[in-house]
């Protein structure tokens, strides 16, 4: 039974393009899906590399004097032999005006005898005058079940070479690692399987951890695209009830699979609010419970000085986003990468808006989006147009049961028990404070306490609470107002 990529690959040459491009670092996958393909189509496939010349693959005849990529045209050229001819890593030759002569008039004769250059390389940039007769053609990157197929055959390996004992392990975390292989190359993927396996015989969840980063680094996209390993569970969180409780219902949608379910997998939301109010803290217990990559996207290594650069760096992030499903893709302040500034910075983003709108819309990858923002006023109306995100919730300051559960999680935190202090009273005392302000008020008395040589107290985190002026009190004009804008247009989160 003939695969995907064999029925594509077997299409693209019997559209007749002279000249097929397959951009790849399988070579090895590459050179034997083009031998499956002649094989059935029942032509020859010769293969070329600047170590063993042209040589016939399906045949192992080598033609001597072809070492040199000139050659090894001249000779395609001018033996009317028809059949496939794979040119292996190609790139550095393409600059060579006899080469590139070479391949215009191999391609422009195709009409004459059928011969085809298949150039095989991780990259490959084609002259104009060459592109023109090209087509692309992309190896498909493996599916769930083709992870777990070779999973298996990793573990029938592992299994021979240590005297029929199976391997160990968590079930639940080999899964997850099959999940977050899915989109790698198959030989990366396998690597990483059998460094799990080889490992100590068993499949953990700090496997998956190595692998997301192995995944991350593989997929660099220029620094703008960081792998987050500090992400938090729910219960670091608190507050924010009615966030937590529409994520825990489309939970099972987003990571498992939505269409047996009947329902949409969803797609993100914009957590607005008060600076320090657990914003991010939200965006990192979503990755944390949900058991995805956290990804977060820096708008300041994106912009570039060169026309059409932000936009590429931007797309070669969500790219690599999309290669990282299922993954959460935080945007923290986005007011800050996509200001409605006009054309002050020669249209960069509105070029940069244009983009992410497009991807927000089109995307098929399972990337759920966590934006977040505290200034409401730069941000571009289009980015809040019903649909761009799922929900938008506006995350306000907490409340006093809220500050009393944000004392608690701070204090166990920092190894100190809630039970030992008044946590009313420091709610109480603490109106106007947000999450970030009262951590930090415990962290002052902490270093207090340590100058006094004393155990931390309630009466020194009340005396830091009274000491400090919330941002609720030096900016209350921002603050109302983003309360009033908010009041009509979001979903509080408590």
């Amino acid at each position: 039974m003939k695969d995907a990529d064999e029925l594509a690959l077997a299409a693209l040459l019997g559209s007749r393009f002279p000249v097929i491009v397959v951009e790849t670092p399988e070579e090895a996958r590459a050179l034997h899906l083009a031998e499956r393909v002649a094989n059935l189509q029942e032509t020859a496939l010769y293969a070329w590399s600047v170590t063993g010349g042209l040589r016939r693959v399906n045949g192992r005849d080598a033609t001597a004097g072809t070492a040199a990529l000139p050659d090894a045209l001249r000779h395609i050229l001018t033996t009317p032999a028809a059949g496939l001819y794979a040119l292996l890593d190609p790139q550095p030759f393409l600059e060579d005006p006899v080469c590139r002569r070479f391949v215009r008039e191999i391609a422009m004769g195709h009409t004459r005898c059928a011969r085809t250059l298949v150039l095989v390389g991780a990259r490959i940039e084609l002259p104009p005058e060459i592109q023109r007769m090209s087509a692309s053609f992309a190896l498909a990157l493996p599916a769930a079940a083709d992870i777990r197929r070779i999973f298996r055959e990793e573990i029938e390996l592992w299994i021979a070479q240590h005297d029929g004992r199976k391997p160990a392990g968590d079930p639940e975390a080999a899964e997850t690692l099959v999940q977050h292989l899915v989109g790698m190359y198959q030989d990366d993927a396998r690597r990483l399987i059998r460094q799990a396996l080889r490992a100590d015989g068993r499949v953990t969840w700090d496997d998956v951890a190595v692998a997301l980063r192995q995944k991350h680094h593989a997929l660099e996209s220029g620094g703008a695209l960081q792998l987050q390993t500090d992400i938090e569970k729910f219960s670091a969180v608190g507050g924010q009830v009615r966030i937590k409780r529409w994520l825990d219902r489309r939970r099972e949608a987003f990571v498992g699979d939505a269409a047996s379910l009947g329902l949409d997998v969803p797609r993100g939301i914009l957590l607005l609010g008060v600076q320090g109010g657990g914003k991010s803290l939200a965006a990192k217990a979503i990755a944390g419970g949900w058991g995805l990559p956290l990804l977060r996207l820096d708008f300041g290594a994106l912009y570039n000085k060169y026309h059409g650069e932000t936009e590429r760096n931007l797309r070669a992030a969500l790219e690599t986003a999309g290669a990282m499903a299922p993954c959460v893709l935080w945007m923290d302040e986005v007011e800050k990468g996509l200001a409605s500034g006009g054309d002050g910075d020669g249209g960069v983003s509105r070029r940069v808006l244009a983009t992410l709108l497009t991807w927000m819309s089109e995307r098929r990858s399972r990337v759920f989006m966590v934006a977040t923002a505290n200034d409401i006023s730069a941000l571009p109306p289009e980015l809040l147009r019903k649909g761009r995100f799922d929900e938008i919730f506006f995350v306000d300051l907490p409340s006093e049961e809220v500050r009393r559960q944000i004392f608690a999680i701070h204090l166990a935190k920092r190894r100190r028990d809630p039970a030992r202090f008044d946590l009313a009273a420091l709610a109480s005392a603490s109106g106007g404070f947000s999450g970030a302000e009262i951590e930090q008020a415990i962290v002052a008395s902490l270093y207090e306490a340590h100058a006094l040589s004393q155990e931390l107290a309630t009466d020194l985190v009340l005396a830091e609470i009274r000491g400090t002026k919330p941002l609720s009190v030096v900016r209350s004009e921002e603050v109302a107002a983003l309360r009033e804008w908010a009041a009509e247009r979001t979903v509080l989160a408590d």
